[in-house]
């Protein structure tokens, strides 16, 4: 075993990407950011789109920067994404067009024509996954519905950490905790469920078998290497290229001591439990619970909820309205100032997914609802932070319901964690110890997935020491619960 081990983590979200720089050494990682660029889509001729060469000129620029200012020797290369979007390969291998967005419109209408095939039920229960309107099965059907010639033909379909990669590598890959989000994916034997599959009318030839995490997918492409200086014999690693799968692995616990949950906090919230078998049941069903894939075989038994884009979509609004730059701080602490629970929002309303005017939205809602108009910055987003800790709250009592448990503390990993006023927020609701941190979770997941993949770490317990040691964590104790308790 070396004495030091070098990682580069691609970590790419809905809004921005970067690269970092991970050393391992004397039991800790250290991270150093060396890179970062915008990853946010586009609208052309009328479909929200992935600019997929503009991402990948980014990463070429990143691993450039790493052989130039830092080392071309590294000890591996992952890339973590978010979920469900995917973009499509000829038979000669080249990427027949940009991969849609998963806030594109073109799933309209796909959960009726699903359940005319497929009884919802029936979906459910041999998947274990939430409905969501951009779940790759809907997708998919989409491009089945409107007969697409690119469906047609493709002969491949690569997830984007995989598609990312296959650019890097050249080997096309099928990586299990991004598959698992598909909605097409059998739970139990973590293959793809043929049966759905072929009911919904959806090419098999296309799906290549999952691998598991850490899995060495080669080395990078002789081009890449000398267009952009570093190793040819570097490897590229599927990590969990589900972000929120890498988030899981960072986060600092040891032992099954007590019952823990997690709530991955950013433009979404993801929050749940690490089991080790699917718990697919009517009362899951009913709750909206999601059984996806995780690191070293573990089930990430979450509900995705409307996050932190409710924050930024508003100041986005802002922004533009304003022709001024807002900082998150300073919005932050007008909220912390305006008066508690005047107005309070349902977060399952489904126009919160991508409506044209964010603050517009909610004082509609509000008024709706017969409750006080939030006129403010800071009555806006307070009215969006409460409405978040109390759907937390809802969230974690239903997870503990479903699972027969008691939660004893929530883990908040992510870079929602440096909202403090959320945090508070959170235990206050939950009336529990929440522990926060750390801020780097998906980068730090992803490096401990290429540790583990070399070598250098042995296990899933062992990534989880060495991010615990290496990083200072923060702790909320739950105060003024009286108010947040009358929330059901």
């Amino acid at each position: 075993m070396k004495d030091v081990y070098r990682f580069l983590a691609f970590d790419l979200g809905a809004e921005s990407g970067r690269a970092v720089l991970g050393t391992l050494q004397d039991g800790k990682i250290g991270l150093e950011e060396i890179h970062r660029f915008r990853t946010e889509g586009l609208i052309m001729l009328g479909r929200r789109q992935w600019d997929l060469a503009r991402i990948y000129e980014e990463m070429i620029t990143a691993l450039s920067t790493c052989a130039r200012e830092h080392t071309r020797d590294i000890d591996a290369i992952a890339i973590d994404t978010w979920g469900v979007d995917f973009g499509l390969l000829d038979s000669e291998g080249h990427v027949l067009a940009n991969p849609v967005h998963y806030r594109d419109k073109r799933t309209e209408g796909m959960f009726e024509a699903a359940f005319a095939k497929v009884p919802k039920e029936e979906i459910y229960h041999s998947t274990g996954i939430q409905f969501l309107p951009f779940n790759t099965s809907f997708q998919l059907l989409s491009l089945v519905e409107s007969q697409s010639p690119q469906l047609a033909a493709a002969t491949d379909l690569l997830l984007m950490g995989d598609l990312l990669a296959y650019l890097l590598c050249g080997t096309k890959a099928c990586e299990y905790t991004n598959a698992s989000t598909t909605q097409l994916l059998d739970p139990h034997t973590r293959t793809w469920n043929d049966d759905l599959i072929a009911r919904l009318g959806i090419p098999r030839k296309i799906l290549s078998d999952p691998v598991a995490p850490g899995t060495n997918l080669g080395n990078l492409l002789p081009e890449v290497a000398e267009l952009t200086g570093m190793s040819p014999n570097t490897p590229v690693i599927a990590p969990g290229t589900h972000d929120t799968a890498s988030a899981v692995v960072a986060v600092p616990v040891e032992g099954d001591t007590q019952n823990w949950s997690y709530l991955s906090s950013g433009t979404w919230s993801l929050l749940g439990a690490e089991l080790d078998e699917p718990c697919i049941t009517d009362a899951s069903m009913a709750q909206d619970f999601t059984n996806e894939g995780g690191v070293g075989g573990k089930i990430r038994f979450l509900k995705n909820i409307f996050g932190l884009w409710l924050v930024q979509e508003c100041r986005r609004t802002w922004e533009r309205q304003e022709g001024s730059t807002l900082n998150y701080s300073a919005i932050t602490q007008d909220a912390a100032e305006s008066e508690a629970f005047r107005s309070i929002i349902n977060l399952d309303d489904p126009r919160l997914f991508a409506p044209d005017d964010m603050p517009r939205l909610i004082q509609d809602i509000c008024k709706e609802t017969g409750q006080p108009i939030p006129e403010t910055h800071g009555q806006i987003i307070r009215c969006a932070l409460e409405s978040l800790a109390i759907k937390y709250r809802q969230t974690l009592h239903a997870l503990d319901d479903t699972l027969g448990r008691k939660t004893e503390v929530l883990h908040i990993i992510g870079g929602g964690t440096q909202n403090k006023l959320l945090n508070q927020m959170t235990a206050d609701a939950c009336g529990i110890p929440v522990v926060t941190g750390p801020i780097e979770a998906t980068v730090l997941g992803n490096i401990g997935v290429q540790a583990m993949a070399v070598g250098a770490l042995d296990s899933l317990a062992a990534v989880r020491k060495v991010i615990g040691d290496s990083f200072t964590l923060n702790h909320y104790t739950p105060k003024n619960t009286e108010k947040w308790a009358t929330f059901k």
